[in-house]
Parts: structure tokens; sequence; C-alpha cells
């Protein structure tokens, strides 16, 4: 799909690419959402631009996801997005300034496009050009990213209470599962953050930055709200590496609860079973089966070995 934002619209349209289209000259945003190849080399020719394919997108080498080339600035970045779902998705997104328009190619749809959108709707003109409108696609690109991590560290505090609480049964199943969800999207948000902060030292050589109204400070905002992200998420990765810790700790205290349980048992029930095994055993000439007391006194010592074992445990504090 090829969307248009014109010059003073209140929104992007999709335009049908037929032969003998050209594009707009008021055109400010030309944003390529999951393209066909007529799209794209529709785009390619109007623009006299060659743009990145998707196997190019997802190349990490630094020199293929931010170069400039025709007097057009490339920039690609991890972006995530379904944020709110069961797991996240980071994809790429390429960027492109080329003079006064904003070119972008991606086959994800973050909210933070929708939300572009719909800033558009509301203030037609806020956007004016196409370094004004990259500048409001970070911003809200770094806000949902600011979010996510937000809900992870609310999961992982909620773990936590959980993990240390002093009564009841724990699911430690459940909270390995929590855990590790939460390590696998702070892991996707370093990722998004660290390929941003390289866009953003990158998108500061671009003079169409400069150009925008306070453009340059709003970058260097940008920048530093990054860094903290990037602090935060270090934290966060700390302490869920410390809870999954404490939750095999808690696991192991258990098993070595139940273990000790048994081998309890098993020593306490020793001294009768050796009582039991010698009165048990079959000699012709043991002359204790003769006795009339033998078999009280053989019950008597089984009893008085298992209370003396009890009383032993007891005192030492073993149960």
């Amino acid at each position: 799909m090829l969307n248009l934002l014109l010059k003073g619209a209140t929104a992007p349209h999709p335009v049908e690419v037929k032969p003998g289209w050209a594009l707009p000259a008021d055109a400010i945003w030309i944003d390529l959402y999951n393209p066909t190849r007529e799209e794209e080399l529709a785009a390619e020719f109007a623009l006299g631009l060659l743009l990145p394919t998707r196997e190019e997108m997802a190349e990490i080498e630094t020199s293929s996801r931010l170069y400039r080339e025709d007097d057009a600035v490339f920039m690609t970045a991890q972006i995530i997005t379904k944020s709110g779902g069961e797991v996240p998705i980071s994809a790429p997104i390429t960027f492109v300034l080329a003079g006064q328009r904003l070119v972008t190619i991606r086959y994800v749809e973050p909210m933070a496009f929708k939300i572009v959108g719909d800033q558009i709707a509301r203030e037609p003109n806020a956007m004016a050009c196409g370094a004004a409108l990259l500048l409001g696609l970070l911003d809200e690109i770094i806000d949902r990213l600011a979010d996510t991590l937000e809900r992870a560290v609310a999961d992982v505090e909620l773990m936590a209470a959980v993990i240390f609480k002093q009564q009841g049964k724990i699911d430690f199943r459940n909270i390995m599962r929590q855990l590790g969800k939460a390590q696998g999207v702070n892991a996707k948000v370093r990722e998004s953050s660290a390929s941003l902060t390289r866009m953003l030292i990158f998108c500061a050589t671009a003079h169409e930055i400069a150009k925008v109204e306070g453009g340059s400070e709003r970058l260097k905002v940008l920048q530093r709200d990054l860094a903290s992200l990037t602090d935060h998420s270090g934290y966060l990765s700390g302490n869920t590496t410390f809870l999954l810790d404490a939750a095999l700790g808690m696991i192991n205290i258990e098993q070595n609860a139940i273990i000790k349980i048994f081998s309890i048992g098993a020593v306490i029930f020793l001294p009768p079973t050796l009582v039991a095994s010698y009165f048990g055993m079959n000699f012709k000439h043991m002359g204790i089966f003769d006795w009339q007391w033998g078999e009280p006194l053989a019950f008597g010592m089984m009893v008085l070995s298992l209370i003396v074992a009890l009383v032993w445990f007891r005192w030492k504090g073993w149960f």
C-alpha cells in the first residue's frame, strides 16, 4: 500500500499506482506499508532514489542501516509493535529524508503511525515538512517504547511480590514463565533503544532537521529520553536476573524441605527396623523365641527407639 500526505491535508490517503502515475509536487510524506514491487518501483522513479528492499532493511550492519545517498538520508531502526499483546514484535522500519519529503518503508503497523495520523487530523499544519514528520514519529515511537518498558517493570514487580510473600503456595512455573516473558520484552526494548540511539545520532547530521523550528533541541530531548530508557532497561534486566535466581533458590529450598522430611522419616524408623530385623531372624537356636516376654520386649524396644529418635530430632530442631 502506498499512502500519500499532501501539504495541508488532514490525513494520508492511499493511492493506486497506475501506468503514468506521478508524485504530486506538494506530497510531504510517502508511506510505503507492505508495498508491492510495482509500488516500490513507482516510488523510486518518482523520487529518483533507490529504496532499500525488505531483505536490505533486515541487515544489521550500521553502514547498511544509516547512510546518505543522492542527497537523501536513509535511516533504518528496529521498532517494537504489538507491545500490548502477549508477545511484542520487533521489526525494521526505514525512514528516508529527501529534501522536504519523508519516505517510510515498513511491513508492520506500529501504533505511533496511527497516533501521528490523528495529530495531523487535529493540526494539519503542525507537521508541514518531512523532517517535522520524522521528529513526530520518533517522539511517539519512543513514548510507546517507554510504555512497553513500564508494563514490563510492573509485571516484574508483581512477580517479586509473589516470590517473597510469606504465606500460601507459590506457582513457580508461572513465575518463571512470566519472568522469562519480561526478560524477552526487555531484550527487544534494549535492541530498539540501541537502534534508535544510533539513528538519532546520525539524524543529527541531517541539515533538514536544523531547518525545523526547534528541531535540534527536540532531537536532543529524544536522545536524553532514550538514554534514560536504556538505563532503566539495564535496571530491569538486573532485577529480572535477581528474581530468576531467587525463584530458583526458593524452588531448591522447597525441594530440600521435602527431601529433609523423607530423610528424617527414614532415620526415625531405622532403629525400630533394626530391632524388628533382629527379632525377625529365623535361627533355630535363638532361645528368645521360647521366652514368654520375647514379643512384648521386641515391641517395647521398637517403640522406645522410635521415641528416642523423635526426641533427639526435636531437640536438634530439625523438624
